[in-house]
């Protein structure tokens, strides 16, 4: 081979023919250094070297990242190499796989660091984000409830100036997620378990099905042992069993309930009530109707569902009867209109007088106050009329089981019961055969409405006012 001195302008100079694949000039300074060039690449120095009879060709670098003075000083130091019966390209690769390894290590303590610094609550926004298009809008609300932080000022009427509670996991949620473990959590629901138990099991449930998910996410797994910490027999234990809810209606019952609920004062909340009752649904079904969802063709209830969306009920004859009295003020059937700015000259005098001296003056019928245009739930005029009636611990879902309870008297098919209140089928026939149209619902539906009544002692429709159901609903400014 020839050789000539590497300057500057000779190694700017060099090119490769273009009808070779790659061409090569050698350097006199340094034994087996070189520069290769092609017809469409960049030229680099090469060292080329004999090892055990086979021949070593290693690449230094680019000409514009090395300069001749160090190319040559590369070139003797591999020829060193060599001498001392060492291959180049080996201890190349194994530079490079060490530098490979040394880059992998830091990414990982670099992941590590980022993963320790990751909260709880980082990582639950994420879940909740991810998920919430496979939820319905009530467990997406008991996602971010059990979470709040709280502190922030409390929007219930009467409680403006109070400040919110933080939700069961609030404690948890500042927890770097690698410390989410079964010690934590052990100890988070014994203090919770005594406080809030049925709170906290919701939330409990929430929990584990988030870290079921996050051991599924590669950014998160490596966080978490390998056993959802949130499943031991000591948080069970603390948390404790959910109670099997009994509050009912017995027939025995219903006159007094019926008398102390047509008393309650706001025909309203007096209506909504009794129709909680009457149809078996529940109270936020029951609150949410609106006059668009009252058919008076086909005499047709429909009923917003947590479950299917909606379902259409029978317009029975006394509910019809309790609607017709109702006044149209809005959209929504059990409406209200009064806000607390509109409240009447007494009341805001009385709150004048109470702010100066301090003092706090409780609205009355607060519960009609709503921005939104109907009531809310009316539990505090309902355990009133309870205790009227000489019942105790009946809540407004305790009606929607004793509608279920009370139709065992009429022996009413189980399959009606379940297709009026919105429960899911329980059988195979029922879930993918029967279908009931709503005239057949209607038959049975109002059949429990009369023995309702007349067991609660509640004055039956004449016929002249049977015929003229449903009411026409009349307009109130």
């Amino acid at each position: 081979m020839a050789k000539v001195a590497f300057t500057a302008s000779r190694i700017a100079s060099v090119k490769c023919p273009p009808d070779k694949k790659q061409a090569f000039l050698w350097d006199s300074g340094a034994p087996g250094l070189g520069l290769r060039t092609t017809p469409a690449g960049s030229p680099s120095y090469v060292f080329q070297g004999r090892y055990k009879d086979s021949t070593v060709r290693v690449t230094i670098g680019s000409p514009s990242a090395w300069s001749i003075t160090d190319a040559q000083a590369k070139a003797r130091e591999l020829q060193r190499l060599i001498d001392e019966g060492k291959d180049p390209r080996a201890l190349k690769r194994e530079a490079l796989a060490e530098a490979e390894l040394s880059r992998t290590k830091e990414l990982a303590k670099a992941e590590a660091r980022k993963l320790k610094a990751l909260t709880v609550r980082d990582v639950w926004d994420s879940y909740v984000t991810e998920r919430r298009p496979y939820w319905g809008e009530l467990h997406y609300r008991s996602h971010i409830e059990k979470a709040n932080q709280g502190g922030a000022l409390s929007k219930r009427r009467g409680m403006t100036d109070r400040k919110t509670k933080p939700g069961p996991l609030a404690p948890l949620m500042e927890l770097p997620l690698s410390d989410l473990d079964s010690t934590a959590i052990e100890a988070w629901a014994r203090k919770e378990g005594q406080e809030r138990p049925s709170s906290a099991r919701l939330a409990w449930r929430l929990l584990s099905v988030f870290l079921n998910w996050c051991a599924e996410q590669p950014q998160y797994a490596n966080a978490l042992p390998q056993r959802n910490p949130a499943k031991t027999k000591k948080i069970r234990e603390a948390l404790g069993k959910q109670g099997v809810k009994s509050d009912v209606l017995t027939r025995e019952q219903l006159a007094p309930w019926f008398a102390a609920v047509q008393n309650i004062q706001n025909p309203v909340i007096s209506a909504s009530i009794q129709i909680m009752l009457l149809t078996g649904a529940r109270p936020g079904e029951v609150l949410d109707m609106q006059w668009q969802d009252v058919n008076s063709n086909w005499n047709g209830l429909t009923i917003r569902d947590k479950v299917d969306g909606e379902r259409v009920i029978p317009l029975t004859p006394y509910v019809a009867h309790l609607l017709a009295r109702l006044p149209r003020r809005n959209n929504w059937v059990f409406s209200s209109t009064r806000t607390l700015a509109a409240d009447d000259h007494n009341t805001k005098r009385r709150n004048r007088k109470a702010d100066r001296l301090g003092r706090k003056v409780a609205l009355s019928n607060i519960l009609e106050t709503s921005a939104s245009g109907r009531i809310t739930k009316p539990n505090k005029q309902h355990t009133q009329a309870c205790a009227v009636a000489g019942i105790e611990d009946l809540t407004l879902h305790g009606l929607r089981r004793s509608f279920s309870s009370l139709t065992e008297w009429l022996e009413i098919p189980a399959g009606i019961v379940a297709q009026i209140q919105g429960h899911k089928p329980s059988a195979t026939a029922e879930k993918h055969y029967k279908r009931r149209p709503l005239d057949l619902l209607r038959v049975h539906h109002e059949r429990i409405e009369k023995w309702i009544l007349e067991q609660g002692a509640v004055q039956q429709l004449t016929n002249e006012q049977t015929k003229t159901l449903p009411y026409a609903v009349r307009a109130v400014a």
